[in-house]
């Protein structure tokens, strides 16, 4: 009797652990039974249709570790992996999963990253960084059914959706996966006790060579989110680099720095074009437009490589110098149109100024040690949101337009945070968030993006990218308060 309860226990860890050979696999060259698994799993591939009729139990993809039935593929380069999934089987629960994984390996706790689809029509981008690490998930605010795509480009990951024929960027995280790992398609019945079956159809699997990451170039991409919905959308996507884009008064245009010069771009997309800045052709990314619209302010680098601000017409025309000293980076507008705020290095020290529109003598508004940086005015005129290094983490701080009352609004958590921007319609700042760790605010980082009630409150996380400097260094709300637009990067082959 023992023995043939050992038996059988051996052969159930055999069939759990051991690749399973099946015939006519379609894409796929194996197929596993993942973690502890009561059930075992299938999967019926059909020609004539390409579609794949899996069914998988298994507790959960999710904590620590997981348990799923997984067709894979074993790669090494850059992926664009699509599907559509309908479950045929009756749901009894709310998260059984199904999805495309990257996994490191066929362990429980191994790293991974996928799109899973639940039983609840939840789309989700989940992974696993570190082997025996915690899941971590960016949700969709767009809903299944819909085509998922996931790309992987090196270490990046970027969960994306076309619905109704619209298409929904929805995340990009990292994760580093080493060398050969498994590509395929999952199904988890979120149940032990249970089997759930899934129709994957519109299944692609594309793969390209794995360029090293120093050969690998810059996408940039321009992105619109509803603050609302949490819904992204895409305006301009192309391998260069640009960066911070403003938003017309109007509503209807885009402008934003690449390569040292300001370009215009309309709302709905289309081809940018150059906005004439005369002499001015190496601006960086602290940009914007006055409150009437009618006249656009500039940071340029003159012969000394020291930035300073300049004003010139929101047409374009000859820039007009309005700070004698450098550097100088512009960042806000008082609403009153009379003043500017800036982040400007005097004797060695980063601190926030002010100083009118016309030019003159500026007023120093912080002078605590520590880079102070990004100032932006309020609607109503009477605060100043700037970020602030001076408690050692960067923090999101506001203070009287004459530097006075200065606390920070901000919480003490994981992250630090730049570049307040509050809503024209005063309800709302959204901010850029980096991991505590990182100093400064380099580009090509995990990044987030974050909104909190302008008066205080809880942050929440609006967007998840790859980003960083560049990606919303100046206001670039939506006249309307409704969205905001940034950047987002990858890393690609050229």
């Amino acid at each position: 009797m023992l023995y043939q309860l050992a038996h059988s226990f051996l052969l159930l860890l055999l069939l759990v652990t051991t690749p399973l050979a099946f015939s006519n696999p379609g894409l796929f060259e194996g197929q596993t039974n993942v973690g502890s698994i009561n059930l075992l799993g299938s999967v019926e591939y059909n020609l004539a249709n390409n579609t794949y009729r899996i069914t998988g139990s298994g507790e959960n993809i999710w904590g620590n570790e997981d348990a799923f039935f997984y067709v894979w593929k074993k790669v090494n380069g850059d992926l664009e992996l699509t599907a559509d999934i309908e479950w045929i089987s009756e749901r009894k629960h709310e998260h059984r999963k199904g999805g495309w994984m990257i996994r490191a390996g066929l362990g429980a706790d191994d790293p991974y990253v996928d799109f899973m689809s639940h039983g609840d029509s939840l789309i989700s981008l989940q992974y696993r960084k570190t082997k025996g690490g915690t899941t971590l998930q960016v949700q969709s605010p767009v809903k299944a059914p819909a085509t998922m795509l996931l790309e992987r480009h090196g270490n990046q990951f970027t969960l994306s959706l076309t619905k109704d024929g619209k298409f929904y960027p929805v995340g990009t995280i990292s994760v580093e996966l080493k060398g050969e790992v498994y590509a395929g398609l999952v199904v988890c019945s979120h149940d032990s006790t249970d089997s759930q079956t899934a129709i994957f159809s519109n299944v692609s699997f594309n793969e390209t060579d794995n360029i090293p990451y120093d050969k690998r170039i810059v996408e940039s991409t321009l992105e619109i989110i509803d603050i609302d919905s949490g819904v992204r959308s895409i305006v301009r996507r192309a391998k260069e680099h640009f960066e911070a884009p403003n938003w017309s008064r109007d509503g209807k245009t885009f402008l934003y720095n690449s390569n040292g010069k300001i370009y215009t771009l309309s709302v709905s997309g289309g081809n940018p074009e150059l906005l004439n800045t005369d002499f001015a052709l190496r601006c960086n990314n602290d940009h914007g437009l006055s409150p009437d619209g009618k006249q656009l302010v500039i940071s340029h680098h003159p012969e000394d490589g020291k930035s300073r601000i300049y004003i010139l017409p929101a047409e374009g025309g000859e820039p007009k110098l309005v700070t004698e000293f450098g550097p100088s980076y512009w960042h806000g507008w008082s609403p009153d149109g009379k003043t500017l705020a800036y982040c400007a290095e005097r004797n060695g020290e980063y601190d926030v100024y002010s100083i009118p529109v016309e030019g003159g003598e500026e007023t120093r508004l912080t002078t605590a040690t520590g880079l102070d940086d990004g100032p932006d005015y309020s609607s109503d005129g009477k605060y100043i949101y700037f970020n602030s290094v001076r408690t050692g983490q960067m923090k999101i701080w506001r203070m009287k337009t004459d530097g006075s009352e200065q606390i920070q609004i901000t919480p003490d958590d994981e992250y630090g945070d730049w570049f307040a921007h509050p809503s024209p319609d005063g309800k709302w700042i959204v901010f850029l968030s980096f991991d505590k760790s990182v100093e400064g605010h380099p580009p090509n980082k995990d990044v987030v993006l974050r909104i909190m009630p302008a008066s205080g409150g809880e942050p929440k996380i609006l967007a998840t990218l790859f980003g960083g400097q560049g990606t919303i260094n100046v206001p670039s709300w939506s006249p309307d308060s409704k969205k905001v637009a940034f950047v987002s990067y990858r890393l690609v082959a050229p």
